[in-house]
């Protein structure tokens, strides 16, 4: 069932590709593979039980390559399936908001659909070829997202930045990814025997340099600082949609690979290096609100807010590293990272949505041309008005239990944590300064006649911002799913 739910969109993607329908059907056609892979997503979540004794559930092992000791593994628990269905939302939520798209959409909804069984491949592999293999199919598709149905002059220019850029991150990921198969005895990309196995302790040296080939794959995915910079040029030059996925799924590739890989695999090198990675997660979370906090552009600020919430995540799996502080904080800590990851793709997908209603009717995402939506539009600045207050992480929404989660128990584990705190209070001021140059006071000269929104553009937003209620009112319903695995990948790292 797993594989299906994988390969289901690439199917009808070939189908697409193949035949010439007319563009009404290939538009129905993305929208029923996604709601259809949707309810798969949603008959997984329903089955899943936590294995006794951890593990994996939805199993399958195929023979692949077994010269080298790779074989097609997935598999789900509870880090790797929250993400699996925000990736199976979000795409959903970019089919229905994609309906109106008038360039060539029997070619988008083949792309886009494509672009979902990478996604959804990777959070399922449980063999490093497997996870590299989906790891650089999502560059070429989100290139060709950017190149081929961005806006703006520069659209060719910043796919191309994104494509070398993350490229050259997957490049030192299959370097990591080689050193962890020549040290395991026997040899093997499996990534469950690798845990097992933590092939390089005992290492220091070698361990170190595996973990740094890692870190900085993984680190230009998520991104970090200093390798955000592809960020704001690929977001600011995408699509709504294209912005959507990639900061709502495609960022959650690097976080996620260091909870399934680097940490449970070298945790004797995790250990050693956790205080940079914890600085780093600081230095993001800071950098990242402050000059989100200076843009004009509405894109770039919500791009920017994205390294400030990913480094969130980064500062918790760093905390989760420090084993001379208590297990109890540490597990939180981990529990908070995986709710944030979740968190920021719904809020920050919905984000993007909006942002993109202003571009497709004014061709500007410039904040000084609009204002007094409020009047003119009011379904757009009421569900802004949501998604923002929903980013800056307020009682009721994923943000909130989030952050609380990730402050608990990253300060649990040591004091110095406190520094990303003024972050918070960073996001607030930037959001509300947003709110108050394209919501309130005197009509813009772009806001005269702007149209509201629509249906198709009411619907996947408030759709995604009703599940990061629903997680802010009953946390319980994520949590019960993560706490299990947080508590293996902390007991792995302690090792």
């Amino acid at each position: 069932m797993l594989s299906s739910t994988v390969f289901l969109p690439l199917l009808a993607a070939a189908l697409l590709a193949v035949l010439p329908v007319p563009d009404r059907v290939a538009r129905l056609a993305w929208v029923g593979t996604t709601v259809a892979d949707l309810a798969l997503v949603v008959a997984l979540v329903a089955r899943y039980r936590t294995p006794a004794g951890g593990g994996l559930a939805f199993e399958e092992r195929v023979r692949w390559i077994p010269s080298v000791g790779s074989s097609y593994h997935v598999g789900v628990d509870g880090l790797s399936l929250p993400l699996v269905a925000l990736t199976a939302v979000v795409f959903c939520a970019c089919s229905v908001h994609g309906w109106r798209e008038g360039r060539r959409p029997r070619q988008l909804a083949a792309l886009f659909l494509a672009l979902q069984t990478t996604c959804l491949g990777l959070f399922a592999a449980q063999d490093l070829i497997v996870f590299f293999v989906f790891f650089d199919l999502s560059i070429v598709g989100m290139y060709a997202a950017i190149a081929g149905w961005g806006h703006g002059r520069d659209a060719g220019r910043s796919a191309l930045q994104f494509f070398l850029y993350t490229f050259l991150g997957s490049l030192a990921l299959l370097l990591g990814f080689i050193g962890l198969y020549l040290a395991a005895d026997p040899h093997t990309f499996d990534i469950p025997e690798l845990v097992a196995a933590a092939p390089l302790a005992g290492h220091p040296v070698a361990g170190g340099f595996v973990l740094a080939a890692l870190l900085v794959g993984l680190a230009v995915k998520t991104p970090t600082i200093p390798f955000h910079t592809w960020l704001p040029p690929a977001h600011t030059d995408a699509s709504a949609i294209g912005s959507a996925v990639l900061a709502a799924v495609l960022l959650k590739m690097g976080t996620y690979g260091f909870l399934r890989i680097a940490m449970p695999a070298l945790p004797e090198a995790w250990r050693a290096f956790s205080w940079v990675v914890l600085a780093v997660g600081i230095a993001s979370v800071l950098y990242g609100a402050l000059v989100a906090l200076a843009q004009t552009d509405l894109k770039r600020m919500i791009a920017y807010t994205s390294i400030n919430h990913m480094g969130y995540v980064v500062l918790a799996v760093g905390a989760a590293g420090l084993t001379g502080s208590g297990t109890a904080a540490r597990e939180l800590a981990v529990t908070g990272a995986v709710t944030q990851m979740v968190s920021h793709g719904l809020v920050t997908g919905a984000l993007f949505l909006l942002a993109g209603v202003l571009h497709d009717r004014t061709g500007s995402y410039a904040m000084r041309d609009f204002g007094g939506l409020a009047g003119t539009a009011p379904r757009w600045s009421g569900l802004f008005a949501v998604a923002a207050f929903a980013s800056l992480g307020i009682p009721a929404f994923s943000g909130f239990v989030a952050e609380f989660q990730i402050f608990a128990g990253s300060i649990g584990a040591t004091a110095w944590a406190a520094l990303a705190l003024p972050g918070i209070l960073l996001t607030a001021a930037l959001f509300l300064r947003a709110l108050q140059q394209l919501v309130a006071g005197s009509a813009g000269p772009r806001s005269v006649g702007f149209r509201d929104v629509r249906a198709a553009e009411v619907l996947p937003v408030a759709g995604l911002l009703v599940l990061s209620l629903a997680v802010g009112v009953l946390p319980w319903l994520l949590l019960d799913l993560v706490a299990p695995a947080s508590s293996a990948v902390v007991e792995l790292v302690s090792r």
